[in-house]
């Protein structure tokens, strides 16, 4: 069963659901006091802006100078550098999910240990809070997450909504199977403890091999990164080495448009690459 979300106000003035700065925090948690994140949403701080629009721009200045030498050039290209911090928020979302689903294969793991230890799904959460917080510390996400969890139920709510409730916000598949796997045997009124260790066991397994194909791709991505840079090295090199080399291509209208299919090669390149290495599991 789903709670409406309504308007109300906390202790410190904000309104429940209000999404505050700095990577989609928000100010309620269910009453329970604790901030809660909407994994789906980032918000970019003021450095973190700051800094992707400084880069942004630099990728700008350096494919301007490299393939045409041209002040204009660049101010075509500018809008392009000046839309990097939505790819760098983008970027930094993905890296806390999946530092999120890495965590929470650990607390599967210790879940599972707690439920074969005949714990009840409320107090294998308890304990589970425990040895996370000496894994990730009190400020771990998945920690947070589990103490948030286990301050809702004290207050009544039930296990389903508050597993409910962080999976819609993780926006991670296998938790939202976890949640619905759990609501499903809670209906049923089977062996709840040996479905939810069994499930906990498959989930682990499934993101044990999405950790190692992430493993064994992350050396393939360091060289595309390396190979990313290669034809800006070539360039510098020659033109450093034979000033004046590539001089037709930069002021003649042939080598404008030679220059400019190669840099349309580049970009068409870097994308397959970074496809190539994007494996679903």
């Amino acid at each position: 069963m789903k709670e409406k979300r309504g308007a109300r106000e906390d202790g410190s003035g904000r309104k429940s659901g209000e999404v505050l700065s700095g990577s989609g925090v928000s100010a309620q948690s269910r009453n329970s006091g604790q901030q809660v994140i909407q994994y789906e949403k980032y918000h970019l701080s003021l450095t973190e802006g700051l800094f992707a629009l400084a880069k942004g721009i630099g990728l700008c200045g350096l494919v301007a100078w490299t393939f045409y030498r041209s002040l204009v050039a660049f101010l075509i290209l500018l809008p392009a550098g000046l839309c990097y911090p939505f790819y760098e928020r983008r970027r930094l979302k993905e890296k806390r999910i999946l530092t999120l689903a890495s965590q929470f294969k650990e607390s599967m793991v210790i879940l599972a240990s707690a439920l074969s230890a005949g714990y009840s799904i409320e107090n294998a959460l308890r304990v589970s809070q425990e040895e996370l917080v000496t894994l990730y510390g009190e400020e771990g996400m998945i920690t947070r997450e589990f103490s948030c969890m286990n301050d809702q139920i004290r207050m009544n709510r039930s296990v389903e909504q508050v597993l409910e409730d962080f999976a819609q916000r993780s926006g991670i598949e296998d938790i939202q199977n976890f949640s619905e796997v759990f609501s499903v045997a809670k209906r049923s009124g089977g062996d709840l403890s040996g479905i939810m260790r069994h499930t906990a066991e498959m989930i682990r397994d499934k993101m044990q091999v999405k950790e190692e194909i992430r493993t064994m791709t992350a050396s393939r991505k360091f060289e595309q990164k390396i190979m990313n840079l290669i034809p800006f090295f070539i360039v510098f090199y020659v033109d450093g080495a034979s000033p004046g080399f590539f001089k037709q291509m930069y002021q003649t209208m042939a080598g404008r448009v030679l220059m400019s299919g190669c840099l349309a090669v580049y970009l068409i390149s870097v994308w397959m690459a970074g496809r190539i290495l994007e494996i679903e599991v």
